[in-house]
């Protein structure tokens, strides 16, 4: 091969121990930034074209033979060289290749520091965008199925114990309340992203006359880094999307816990699709939620890679260390697992038939409508604790009865505040109804919510 011979050159008389190319090489992962690298080549190569650095001929061969060698090594009619040590070395050597003495004079006035840093910051834009589309398509398939649910209902839980009782719709739209912050975090974290490195040269910038704001311009950056030795040592970008991912998976964790519950015959309160399910490999009869297992499984996956990330930052001096080589698979990692539980998270919700009559039957018991006993008597001027009192007495007066069982007698028993108006609100769809604030679970706030959320989405 006539190209560059990595970044070694004549410095080295001889080549790196195969052991320790193998762990230098990083093109087996970074070959993810190939059109990323590509963009911000093609941008830089016009750049010093414009600044009269390099020929426009020269330019213009250079954007030529870039597309080219993108497609031909996405394509595997170029095969990926470990020897030459990551993506940058693979596309500018083939780029000689393809153009001569032309390509040589891409790299005038760029290190690969500024220029791993430029692609790293582009990747995570993009991905951040994917991550957005599919956290709302999510929240989309959520909305679907709370609007089909408005009217049933279940038991809320805390301690996983029955507590009070709310619509269907009501906890379904409680995931698109964590998802819509997830959103917003990963728009902050792509906040941060949106500035270019490019013109920070490997730690001291550059003596050519180049125009950064041009090819941050050209690749669709807000601004440009303001600190050279910042801006090739800096990964908070990766770790600040990394983080978000995390909470990511941890609030799909939860969503794949609740879905292993509900499913379970114990509780029988959903069906996930068969697409979404296994069996075992011993007993016929079993139908397993694996994927939402595997998706409650995956947050310590992702948390691990943000802990990843920061030890690796953690204490390095300035400006460019081979460390920061290994913020880039945690980065990957995390995104594509994310992006991965989110379209199949959407699935199995888009997927899930719920059982009413089981709902139901589960709010008849366990006494749910205790905490109606007791703000009944507050409207009657009880005292809210001596009112908590009266009705956790009523709940062990009635044992295995349901509250709503007890004749009035039982209840004047009691406490001489109870009348025969108590029977209103004893009912639990009455009583989610009585709910009516921002946030609660009252009917028209549930559809007045979901009206808000879809426009949201639009």
């Amino acid at each position: 091969m006539s190209g560059a011979k990595g970044a070694r050159g004549r410095r080295f008389e001889g080549a790196l121990d195969p052991t320790a190319a193998a762990l230098n090489a990083s093109v087996e992962f970074d070959r993810r930034l190939l059109p990323h690298d590509v963009a911000g080549s093609i941008a830089h190569a016009e750049m010093l074209a414009a600044q009269g650095i390099i020929s426009v001929a020269d330019a213009a061969a250079i954007r030529d033979g870039l597309r080219k060698v993108e497609a031909r090594l996405a394509s595997g009619e170029l095969t990926w060289d470990d020897a030459l040590e990551d993506v940058h070395m693979n596309v500018e050597a083939r780029l000689i290749d393809e153009i001569g003495d032309a390509g040589r004079r891409l790299h005038t006035a760029r290190s690969r520091n500024d220029q791993v840093a430029l692609d790293l910051r582009l990747y995570a834009l993009a991905q951040a965008e994917a991550i957005i589309v599919a956290i709302d398509a999510l929240r989309g398939a959520l909305v679907t199925q709370a609007k089909s649910h408005v009217d049933t209902l279940l038991p809320g839980y805390t301690h996983l114990q029955r507590a009070q009782p709310v619509r269907l719709a009501h906890h379904l739209l409680a995931y698109d309340a964590m998802l819509s912050r997830d959103r917003g975090r990963v728009a902050d974290a792509a906040h941060r992203t949106d500035e270019s490195p490019l013109g920070s040269g490997a730690l001291a910038a550059t003596p050519h006359r180049i125009d950064r704001e041009r090819v941050a311009q050209q690749l669709g950056f807000s601004e440009v880094t303001r600190n050279s030795l910042d801006a090739v040592g800096d990964r908070d970008f990766a770790i600040e999307l990394v983080s978000a991912c995390a909470l990511v998976q941890v609030h799909l964790s939860r969503l794949g816990e609740e879905l292993v519950l509900w499913t379970s015959q114990e509780f029988g309160f959903a069906k996930v699709g068969e697409a979404y399910c296994s069996g075992s490999s011993l007993m016929p009869q079993k139908m397993n939620p694996d994927l939402a297992e595997l998706v409650r499984g995956k947050a310590g996956r992702v948390v691990g890679d943000w802990v990843a990330l920061v030890t690796i930052v953690k204490g390095l001096p300035l400006a460019y260390n081979k460390d920061l080589q290994e913020t880039q698979e945690p980065l990957y990692d995390a995104v594509e697992t994310v992006l991965a539980c989110l379209e199949v998270a959407r699935g199995m919700v888009a997927s899930l038939q719920f059982d009413r009559d089981r709902m139901s039957a589960a709010i008849a018991k366990g006494h749910l409508v205790a905490t109606e006993v007791a703000d009944y008597l507050v409207t009657k001027g009880v005292p809210f604790r001596e009112a908590h009192d009266v009705a956790g007495h009523l709940v062990r007066v009635a044992g295995s009865r349901e509250l709503g069982s007890l004749a009035l007698d039982e209840l004047r028993a009691a406490h001489p505040a109870f009348a025969d108006d108590v029977r209103d609100w004893l009912d639990p769809a009455r009583a989610i109804d009585r709910r009516d604030v921002v946030g609660g679970p009252a009917r028209e706030r549930v559809l007045a919510e979901i009206a808000r959320i879809e426009a949201e989405l639009g």
